[in-house]
């Protein structure tokens, strides 16, 4: 396939030991300060876990060793397997009952620490500078560190496990020194090649399932299409179902195929590591045999070596897959902090206390970041309260972009919005909004909610008001078919939400869900009313409604995009912008009596004179 990262590429994201050891570090350190009472359960839960088993091993080898020595008729030690035996129960229904509860304390935890780490995340991901939600790098590191937020739980809960597993090869090391000091040399002599072949191995696991995540990807995204109803008809009348089913097999035996040669080819090595641990594992049962045979160590050092033993290896094992598995989570910590660490938009100190009386575009220049060429070249206007003002212009002349730059999503290059003579800049962006109604052809469908709360969503910063609902739902021409649903305002708007009284909702037509969304903006009762096409899927009649009572109010500044007539020619002034500049400005009667760009633009929906 072409286009998929190599082999090098992601071996560069891998860490070091000292980088890995700081990150570990760093994410303690966050969880610390998100909930200190998870790290401490995690710490005091991980080290019960590692001492508790080693503990239960010890009583049960004294356990054995008693019951040997009864069998041989010593009357103390019938009594002495019994204590051993209770203890060991006890031991062994504290671990039980530990688990159980370590369980689930983890799980509630892991739930609260990641829930505030993602929640910081969206919260910093909605608060960002508008224009970096345009800007390629800002997503994609917003990518990577969204994957970091959402793993994150899973990776404190794999970082309580690597303690966990240090802490148990230790203290079986440690165990081992007390039966012999070379058992346990030789036991830590296997560990240490097997763990770095172990550690290797799943380090290019790893970086050969990163040179296939683009296929798999690509995968997904076919399933998903294949499976969502709403796509199902345009697939079926191409007739490219078969196609797109042929293509995911193809890309699945593919990588499955990539990975068995991968296995494979690894078998050898991993019959090497095995063969390490396994050899010394039998060398370590064959001395105890031998020390036990020769009546220099107790019947129970068996168990008690041989479960050490075990032990050790098979942590040892799971030390190198959990770090392993840990690997990118941690490297994408970095994008993370990146991430955390950019302006905000909501960082001005200066405040708007009240709609302000002119707004003005002061020689505003504007070049979208990554770009070379200006959008925006010079342009000045100004919007006292109470006008009404149209822009226009072919596709692609800068409209809007130039309302983007005037409700303070992209701040200019050069130049200056003032807000009664205030620059934007110097004032708090969410104090501007307030007093902003921006009605887009980009509009938002709110399908999880009823029609009503489409419509409220206009200004949720106030107890709902259902007078003041359907008077915007009247005047977005959006009432009559809203009442005709089931429900009426009650209704959800989409036919794949359903109330509990088993009713599903309604599927609106594109036009419908314009009207709904223009009542949301009718709703917000703004002062400052930017509309963007706002009425392209809306039969010309209602939109003439419409807009013959937007222009009979005076008590609110109105910009309005268009491209039909019958929306623009009633507006105070308007202003024609070709090529990012303000090319023509005057009435509707001044312009086509100019029989300039104006004119030639809307000649074919002017009436024959």
């Amino acid at each position: 396939m072409s286009g998929l990262p190599q082999p090098e590429a992601a071996a560069r994201r891998k860490l070091r030991l000292g980088p890995y050891a700081r990150a570990v570090g760093q994410v303690l350190v966050l969880s610390a300060k998100a909930s200190p009472g998870a790290v401490a359960m995690k710490v005091a839960g991980s080290l019960i876990s590692a001492v508790l088993p080693l503990v239960t091993t010890y009583f049960a080898s004294l356990t054995t060793t008693a019951l040997a020595a009864a069998y041989a008729g010593d009357p103390d030690a019938g009594r002495s397997a019994l204590v051993y035996v209770i203890v060991t129960a006890v031991l062994g229904l504290l671990w039980g009952a530990f688990t159980s509860v370590d369980r689930y304390i983890q799980q509630v935890l892991s739930f609260r620490v990641g829930a505030i780490v993602g929640d910081r995340m969206y919260e910093r991901f909605l608060a960002l500078e508008f224009w970096r939600y345009d800007d390629k790098e800002t997503v994609d590191l917003y990518d990577r560190a969204r994957r970091f937020s959402d793993s994150y739980a899973r990776v404190l809960d794999r970082i309580a496990a690597i303690f966990t597993q240090l802490v148990s090869v230790v203290l079986a090391i440690g165990a081992l020194l007390l039966v012999s000091w070379w058992i346990a040399l030789i036991v830590l002599v296997a560990i240490i090649p097997s763990v770095y072949l172990q550690f290797r191995l799943s380090r290019e696991q790893m970086a050969h399932w990163n040179t296939q995540v683009d296929s798999r990807r690509q995968r997904r995204m076919i399933e998903t299409n294949l499976m969502k109803p709403q796509h199902i008809a345009e697939m079926r009348l191409y007739g490219i179902v078969r196609h797109l089913m042929d293509l995911r097999s193809t890309l699945r035996d593919a990588d499955e195929k990539r990975r068995l040669d991968f296995q494979k080819r690894y078998i050898p090595k991993q019959l090497l590591a095995d063969a390490l641990q396994y050899g010394a594992e039998l060398l370590a049962l064959v001395w105890i045999v031998g020390q036990i045979i020769a009546r220099a160590q107790p019947v129970g050092q068996f168990l008690y070596v041989q479960q050490i033993v075990s032990r050790a290896l098979s942590t040892a094992n799971n030390l190198v897959s959990s770090l392993s598995s840990i690997d990118e989570d941690l490297a994408n910590l970095k994008d993370y902090e990146q991430f955390m660490d950019f302006p905000l938009s909501t960082g001005a100190p200066g405040r708007l206390e009240a709609a302000p009386a002119v707004v003005e575009l002061r020689d505003i220049h504007f070049t979208y970041s990554g770009g070379e060429e200006e959008v925006l070249r010079g342009i000045s206007m100004s919007f006292e309260r109470g006008t009404h003002v149209a822009i226009v212009g072919e596709n692609g002349a800068g409209k809007s972009t130039l309302i983007r730059v005037l409700a303070g999503l992209y701040q200019p290059g050069r130049g200056e919005v003032l807000l009664d003579g205030r620059d934007l800049r110097g004032i708090r962006i969410d104090d501007w909004h307030q007093h902003l109604a921006v009605m887009s052809q980009d509009f938002l469908r709110y399908e999880f909610a009823t029609a009503e709360n489409n419509i409220y969503f206009g200004d949720v910063h106030h107890p709902r008001d259902d007078a003041r609902v359907r008077r915007a739902a009247r005047d977005a021409e959006a009432a009559d078919f809203i009442e005709k649903m089931p429900n009426g305002f009650e209704n959800y708007v989409s036919n794949w939400m359903e109330d509990p009284r088993g009713r599903k909702g309604s599927g609106l037509s594109g036009g419908q869900w314009q009207r709904l969304a223009m009542a949301r903006n009718f709703y917000r009762d703004a002062p400052f009313i930017v509309m963007d096409e706002p009425t392209s899927a809306i039969d010309a009649l209602a939109e003439h409604r419409i807009f013959t009572r937007l222009f009979a109010d005076r008590s609110r500044t109105i910009i309005a995009i268009s491209h039909r007539l019958a929306t623009i020619e009633k507006a105070d002034v308007i202003h024609m912008l070709e090529d990012g500049r303000v090319v023509e400005s005057g009435t509707h009667r001044e312009l086509v009596a100019l029989r300039g760009r104006y004119y030639r633009m809307f000649e074919s929906q002017l009436p024959d004179t």
